[in-house]
């Protein structure tokens, strides 16, 4: 009985400190913010907060890595260290299999919202206020993840019009790095709306060129925001993708297509220069 009982002693203390095989690129120095921008998004969360899910039942992340899943068309699914879940643009159609810890929407197109969001979901985070005069204003901090929105417009569908404060660029502050959702964005950005938006590492960009921004102006938006990295989102064909691939590289921008839609990323591991990551997705 004591031999037994010794051997499970020594099994369980070897995968205890069985060390976890991790891979870091060679640490680049990250471009400083944009001179006419404020530095307001640092992306620094108190260490101290508690984890919201036990290590045991989560793929493990180093503190400095982000992990995001193209889902599909608008929908992300980005994962903090601490495990805390956001589904982007959650809505009736394109969700991911599990239950997130926050749900962002836009209510633009019915493919960005819904009025139904799984009641299990703790944050669920509109992107419009109730009336043009009143306008989502979030600012959240879950576990180690903080999220906000800067508001914008968009076209009214019905009288051809402007709809004020339709639209939420929600900001994801995690790991030392701030992601940033344009959602369904109609037009390019004032001075005002980059300031709120501060510096961005990472950027899901929609590239379709007619139902959102044209083109250009996503490339105006783009490089204003000078993020290193720019996911794609939000492309009906292969057509509409490769025609922001060509424009990205005449802008000599380096392009990337990961096999998986799932990607883990650091701050370390950035590029120093802005880089297209395509992720395939439904």
């Amino acid at each position: 009985m004591t031999a037994r009982l010794s051997m499970v002693m020594l099994a369980a203390f070897a995968v205890a400190a069985a060390p976890i095989a991790t891979q870091r690129a060679g640490a680049q120095t990250p471009p400083g913010p944009k001179p006419e921008m404020r530095e307001n998004c640092p992306g620094l969360i108190a260490s101290d907060t508690p984890r919201l899910m036990p290590a045991a039942l989560r793929l493990a992340l180093n503190s400095d890595q982000v992990r995001i899943t193209y889902v599909g068309h608008a929908t992300f699914l980005i994962e903090s260290p601490q495990g805390v879940r956001i589904a982007t643009d959650y809505n009736d159609y394109v969700r991911p299999k599990i239950i997130p810890d926050i749900a962002t929407m836009n209510h633009a197109h019915s493919t960005h919202f819904t009025d139904r969001p799984d009641p299990r979901i703790p944050h669920v985070l509109r992107g419009w206020g109730p009336s043009p005069e009143q306008p989502a204003r979030h600012d959240i901090n879950v576990g180690d993840t903080r999220v906000r929105n800067v508001p914008t417009n968009i076209r009214d569908w019905v009288t051809g019009g402007t709809e004020r404060h339709g639209n939420s660029i929600f900001i994801f502050e995690m790991a030392n790095m701030c992601i940033a959702h344009l959602g369904h964005l109609h037009h390019t950005l004032s001075q005002q709306q980059l300031d709120e938006i501060g510096r961005i590492d990472i950027v899901f960009a929609p590239v379709d060129g007619t139902l959102t921004l044209d083109t250009d102006g996503m490339f105006d938006v783009l490089t204003g925001l000078k993020a290193q990295v720019v996911i794609p989102m939000h492309f009906f064909s292969s057509y509409t993708l490769q025609r922001f691939l060509d424009r990205a590289r005449q802008q000599t921008w380096e392009i990337e297509t990961n096999p998986s839609p799932m990607t883990v990323m650091s701050k370390t591991t950035l590029p120093s220069a802005t880089k297209v990551l395509v992720l395939p997705g439904r």
